[in-house]
């Protein structure tokens, strides 16, 4: 799975700014900068570990002074790969940049793969695959809520929740392995209802880990709130509303919103992301009709749906139609519009039993009520039984989720008079695949999956 040659690639990213960093990694590090790096008076191998340097990227063929730059020289096993490193800092023009990084490769070094630098502090054992894959988390983070969460994962939070569940399971294995093996030695055997105490006591730490996925998920990934309604009740108006730009087009005439149109915004520290749909009513132009076919598939597709209704008009057989497809296993907000206007009560009325949300979005006049209910329904700001530990990786959710499947038929296997050694195999089970969480029993396969997602410079 290792490579020993050196590698590079550029670590910001791409377009114009003051400043791009080359990285380099490897045993060559330092030799190849010394190609293409001069400084006056001394080399990159003559100054001290962890210090940035100043001087020019000179092209070896030619002698052309490329760019003015600092160079930072980091010594295995004191960097983020555990190898030498080195990071040019040069000007951020994507002409100079790249001319700086084909210096490098011609001069020894590689082209590093997707999330190669990653990779290689998780196979030198800087860092296990949670904190490995928190790093990808942490750069992708749509706001501090969860940014906050990747860090706790990145400085090892929850890998010692989980290492600590796997120390219990070794203790008791070995425990076990003294009573299946050695009965003669004078150690008190587990009982039955010993084991069972055990296993409940790992399968209660899991649960509370697992317990955090849905709020980690939503932190994550965020939550798709679908606005729909019939044509020109205001569903594009309250989009508008809802992002504080005029991003959908408002018009008096019917149909005009004829694809999806989304934006993501960031309510208390909760990604949500409107989309506003195309008017679901019988239509007779194709391009409309597949606007409503999309808006009908974004009624399973969101989390939560804000149904808009004209509340100054009564209900017809479009809004019938809309409330017949209205899914029964999604939060279902009824938004009642145009309140600004004489209200048809009858309308109001129709909606008792659902929750409603009296606003005007011609006027922005309710809306911090839609926000609000969002950002309840979310349950974002409950407080998790283990901290600011979350689980939002689907890979760890479903090993915690196998693993306390493995504690369950343990469990239902003392209870049912089986052999100790046949319970030691669940145990075992449970133990790899938390292993397999933090990397100590992951395939090569799944760890070249992990790594191929992260972005080219990291």
């Amino acid at each position: 799975m290792f490579k020993e040659d050196t590698i590079a690639a550029i670590a910001t990213p791409s377009g114009y700014g003051g400043v791009s960093i080359i990285r380099i990694s490897g045993s060559e590090a330092f030799d190849v900068t010394d190609k293409i790096f001069k400084m006056k008076n001394k080399t990159i191998h003559d100054v001290n570990k962890n210090t940035i340097n100043y001087g020019h990227i000179i092209d070896p063929k030619t002698n052309e002074v490329v760019d003015e730059v600092l160079v930072s020289k980091m010594c295995a096993p004191h960097s983020f790969t555990a190898e030498d490193v080195i990071e040019i800092n040069c000007h951020g023009g994507m002409s100079v940049t790249s001319r700086v990084l084909a210096l490098v490769l011609e001069n020894g070094a590689r082209l590093a793969e997707a999330g190669e630098f990653t990779k290689r502090a998780f196979l030198n054992g800087r860092i296990d695959l949670v904190q490995a894959e928190a790093i990808s988390d942490l750069i992708m983070a749509k706001t501090n809520s969860f940014a906050k969460s990747a860090m706790n994962s990145l400085k090892g939070d929850l890998s010692e929740k989980i290492d600590e569940i796997k120390a219990d399971i070794t203790n008791m294995l070995a425990r076990l392995e003294v009573t299946i093996q050695y009965p003669e030695y004078d150690e008190e055997d587990l009982t039955d209802n010993e084991i069972v105490d055990l296993i409940e006591k790992m399968s209660f730490k899991l649960k509370k880990i697992i317990s955090t996925f849905e709020k980690g998920e939503i932190l994550k990934e965020g939550i798709k709130v679908a606005i729909i309604g019939k044509p020109n009740v205001g569903k594009s108006q309250l989009l508008n509303a809802l992002i504080n730009e005029n991003k959908a087009i408002v018009t008096d005439e019917a149909g005009t919103t004829r694809d999806i149109v989304d934006e993501v915004v960031n309510i208390k520290g909760v990604p949500v992301k409107f989309i506003d749909t195309a008017g679901i009513r019988n239509a007779d132009n194709k391009v409309e009709q597949i606007g409503i076919d999309k808006s009908i598939s974004m009624l399973e597709d969101s989390n939560i749906i804000l149904f808009c209704i004209d509340s100054s008009r009564a209900l017809d057989s479009e809004d019938i139609e809309i409330i017949k497809m209205l899914p029964e296993n999604k939060d279902i907000i009824v938004v009642l519009n145009k309140m600004d206007l004489d209200v048809n009560n009858e309308t109001i009325n129709a909606f008792e039993n659902y929750k409603t949300i009296e606003i005007s979005a011609l006027k922005q006049e309710g809306i911090e009520k839609i926000e609000k209910a969002i950002y309840d329904i979310a349950k974002v700001n409950d407080n998790d039984e283990v901290g600011e530990i979350l689980v939002s990786n689907v890979r760890h959710k479903n090993l915690l989720l196998g693993a306390k499947e493995d504690f369950d038929h343990a469990i239902e296997m003392v209870h049912s008079g089986l052999e100790v050694d046949l319970v030691e195999i669940d145990i075992n089970a449970a133990l790899s695949k938390l292993g397999e969480i933090t990397g100590e029993t992951t395939s090569e396969d799944i760890i070249d999956e992990i790594f191929k997602n992260f972005c080219l410079g990291k």
